[in-house]
């Protein structure tokens, strides 16, 4: 029998536990360790929803590398605004920089190319994206997203980071909306 959580007036059901997950957090460590390892990257966690993420990637990454949050807002409710405001929180000087930006989840691809075109402009050498999560068909910019932890299809979810209106993200599930 599947566990049900309800979040205001939402009832939710495990889709993605949370050892599948850390499986998928294991493979993107050792791919960024692979790709990255000699390069000091600064990773930068986009919050709230990247926070679980990044602190199991963090945990699995055996080479010298910095850690910075920073912070957008495009979501309301459960679904994009489709408006992305300002980069707040990058204090780092990230001219000439291996760059890894660290998202809980890629849907449409807005956001991302928004907080791409603002640090290119600081003049890093090379931005990376690292997403727990990607909605391939949801997405509608052309992006780079060299690691992917898992691929799902377009539904509401929440749980490991994400959140339906700021509730739910302290579950270490993933859930999908059922009603």
């Amino acid at each position: 029998m599947d566990h049900i959580i309800q979040i205001k007036d939402k009832r939710f059901t495990i889709s993605i536990p949370e050892a599948a997950i850390l499986r998928e957090v294991d493979r993107v460590a050792q791919e960024l360790e692979r790709d990255l390892a000699d390069k000091n990257p600064l990773f930068l966690s986009v919050l709230n929803g990247s926070f679980m993420f990044t602190a199991d990637l963090m945990k699995r990454l055996p080479f010298p590398c910095e850690l910075s949050f920073v912070r957008l807002a495009s979501y309301q409710g459960t679904s994009s605004s489709g408006s992305v405001k300002e980069v707040i929180g990058l204090n780092e000087n990230i001219k000439g920089r291996t760059v890894v930006i660290v998202e809980d989840i890629v849907d449409t691809g807005l956001t991302m190319q928004r907080l791409l075109e603002t640090l290119s402009a600081l003049h890093p050498q090379e931005i990376h994206i690292a997403t727990l999560l990607l909605k391939p068909d949801k997405l509608m910019a052309d992006l780079n997203i060299e690691y992917v932890a898992m691929r799902i299809p377009n539904d509401f979810i929440v749980g490991y980071g994400l959140d339906y209106d700021g509730l739910g993200r302290n579950y270490k599930d993933i859930y999908t909306v059922i009603d």
